[in-house]
Parts: structure tokens; sequence; C-alpha cells
């Protein structure tokens, strides 16, 4: 039986959807990823997709999406990626572990930044997930 992780962020364009199709990638035989975001933008950051499709991550099904579409899913994990500094990041409201691992939003940036940022999500935060999620 996969696992369920929500990759939680404030517009869901860039960070979670990164993260979503890094963890499915990556983790997918033993972890399901979705991600959503509180204020969702409706749209996918076409640096993020362009970066995701170049790599091979990228599935047609990705897409900004609000949270309340996720909320009935019993979800084994919830992560949220937004800046705690910049941005409010949102409470998942089903008493799941929820833990918060930061990462500076690329969005209006040099197309490196993006690299960087799918980068270190691969580096930070996928270990944490399949400790968690995998054994």
């Amino acid at each position: 039986m996969k696992k369920n992780v929500l990759i939680l962020c404030t517009g869901n364009s860039c960070r979670s959807i990164m993260a979503e199709a890094l963890v499915n990638a990556k983790l997918g035989e033993c972890v399901l990823a979705q991600s959503s975001g509180v204020k969702a933008s409706g749209k996918v950051n076409p640096y993020a997709q362009a970066l995701l499709e170049s790599k091979g991550y990228w599935r047609e099904e990705y897409h900004s999406k609000v949270i309340e579409t996720v909320l009935d899913t019993p979800f084994d994990l919830v992560v949220t990626v937004c800046d705690h500094a910049h941005e409010t990041c949102p409470m998942f409201p089903k008493a799941v572990k929820t833990i918060h691992m930061g990462f500076e939003d690329p969005s209006g940036k040099a197309v490196e930044e993006y690299e960087k940022t799918l980068e270190l999500i691969e580096k930070e935060l996928l270990p944490v997930i399949k400790e968690e999620l995998c054994q």
C-alpha cells in the first residue's frame, strides 16, 4: 500500500509542484505525492514545468490546485515547503504528522535558481520523506 504525502505551499505553482514531481519520480514505489496551495495561483510556473519536463519528471496531471480539493484524502504526512519568513504556511486540518522544510521561492529569479531549488528539494526533502514513509 502506497503512503500519501501532501506538499503544501502558498501558490502551488513552483516549489510544491517540483517536490510533488520529484517524490513521484524518485520514491514512487512507496509514496504517492500530491501538492496544493492555500492561495493556489491556478497555473504552474512555466520555468518550473520546463525544468521538470527536461528531467522527465513532468506528468500531464500536475496542476495548481487549492487545498479544498485534497482535504478528504487521508495523508500519512504533510510537508510545508514555503519559507516561513516570507509567507504564511498553511495548516492542514486533519491530524496527521506535519513537517516544515522551507525552500526559497525561485519565481521571478534567474532560470538557474529553479535548478538549485530542485536540487535542494532532492537533497534535503527526499531523504526525510523516504525515512518517514518508505520503511
